[in-house]
């Protein structure tokens, strides 16, 4: 049983950002409170996208909004992504990686297929900022971080990974 009221922003070096995470079985009140939950932390912590692993559980399951702004969040149930288009660099951060930027590798569109929170599944293509947030997010649910991507090594020195684990101790 999921306690929605515990989830909270994940850090890293939590393990639940390391592992793959679990199909959503059923979309119920309690995947609907945890949507909501989600896009509140999101909007709390100023960004744009975070998934199920970030709010600490690891369930196949992310939000997007763009703006930042709760009411024009999406939910996205047991997505798959197919990135195409060209690899572009552009510079990431991530909120359970705080104060860390990077340049990273992506594709410049994708298509995602999802099931969303009414249970029907929906499929489109996204460019851009979109298809960047929605590579991102989805990499949560395979335990990959944006800075398993980083094409810029030298923002995580040895020096610079003590400092980011005890800065996210003191924030938990």
């Amino acid at each position: 049983m999921i306690d929605v009221s515990k989830c909270k922003i994940t850090r890293y070096p939590s393990p639940v950002l390391a592992g793959e995470a679990k199909a959503v079985e059923k979309i119920d009140d309690t995947i609907r409170a945890l949507a909501d939950k989600m896009l509140d932390i999101m909007v709390e912590y100023k960004g744009i996208g975070l998934a199920a692993p970030q709010a600490g559980l690891p369930l196949k399951m992310f939000v997007i909004s763009l703006d930042g702004k709760k009411e024009s969040g999406r939910v996205f149930i047991n997505p798959v992504i197919k990135p195409f288009g060209d690899i572009v660099i552009n510079e990431e951060g991530c909120l359970s990686l705080p104060r860390v930027w990077g340049n990273i590798r992506r594709y410049t569109q994708c298509e995602v297929t999802a099931t969303g929170l009414d249970g029907k599944e929906f499929t489109e293509e996204a460019d851009g900022l979109y298809a960047r947030a929605l590579q991102h997010e989805n990499d949560h649910l395979n335990g990959i971080l944006f800075v398993d991507h980083a094409t810029d090594i030298e923002i995580l020195t040895p020096e610079q990974i003590a400092e980011l684990e005890k800065k996210n101790a003191e924030i938990r």
